[in-house]
């Protein structure tokens, strides 16, 4: 199972946020690069870049925090917040993205995913699943809707989606652990599917129950900089894993 630690980005910072919510936030780095070296001093591979920013404002606006991070390092870096256009698509892939994340798009206007899963591949693009009490909420978790998570997902990989970042909100930030359950009853009904937990994740005990039910990753974030899960021993996990 892959780890892939979490850089969120608001005002150019490395910032978590409490269930979403934007006026509960935390700054733990000034320089969002500097956070990324780190992880790729360790054998981190991959990495999640949230543009805090530009899924508030609907357009890209953390630009440069991309460019310098894939610019800088090896790391696998898949890229959201506020990639409505498929211009910005093209532009995060030409910036270095190896992933881009789509969720308010494909909720909003599934079509256009559709065509842009046709383009550009579904090795290229990932599905986010950001759900609140079983239900997708989008633009950065501002915007609730009644579309169950089963019927989002089903949709979708019904058009070829292989990859699925799935964040529960009420989980993310609180180090209370994973939504297991949740990904059990995914990874139940859809076999194929590569899933990635994200949210809640405390300690290592957690990214173990997770490898054990096979999901593709995990997303690990509050955890590590509140130093509940320390750097080396996520470098013995990737090791083991």
């Amino acid at each position: 199972m892959e780890v892939i630690p979490a850089i969120d980005i608001i005002g150019g910072k490395c910032v978590r946020l409490e269930q979403g919510a934007y006026d509960r936030q935390k700054i733990y780095y000034d320089d969002p690069l500097e956070v990324a070296i780190m992880f790729e001093s360790h054998g981190i591979r991959r990495l999640h870049l949230v543009d805090l920013d530009g899924a508030k404002a609907k357009q890209v606006v953390n630009w440069s925090c991309l460019q310098r991070i894939t610019s800088s390092t090896s790391l696998k870096v898949d890229f959201g917040g506020g990639i409505k256009t498929e211009s910005d698509l093209q532009k995060a892939l030409e910036l270095g993205a190896d992933q881009v994340t789509v969720g308010s798009t494909a909720s909003d206007h599934p079509k256009k995913f559709h065509a842009w899963l046709t383009k550009y591949g579904a090795d290229r693009l990932i599905l986010g699943a950001d759900l609140k009490n079983g239900k997708v909420a989008t633009h950065g978790w501002l915007r609730d809707t009644d579309q169950s998570w089963q019927s989002f997902i089903e949709l979708h990989q019904s058009h070829g989606v292989q990859f699925v970042i799935c964040t529960d909100i009420q989980q993310d930030g609180m180090l209370a652990g994973p939504s297991f359950d949740l990904y059990k009853q995914m990874k139940h009904l859809h076999p194929s599917l590569k899933i990635i937990a994200s949210g809640g994740v405390a300690t290592m005990e957690d990214l173990h129950r997770l490898r054990d039910m096979e999901l593709f990753g995990a997303i690990v974030g509050k955890a590590i900089y509140e130093q509940r899960i320390s750097l080396p021993d996520l470098e013995t996990f990737c090791n083991v894993s």
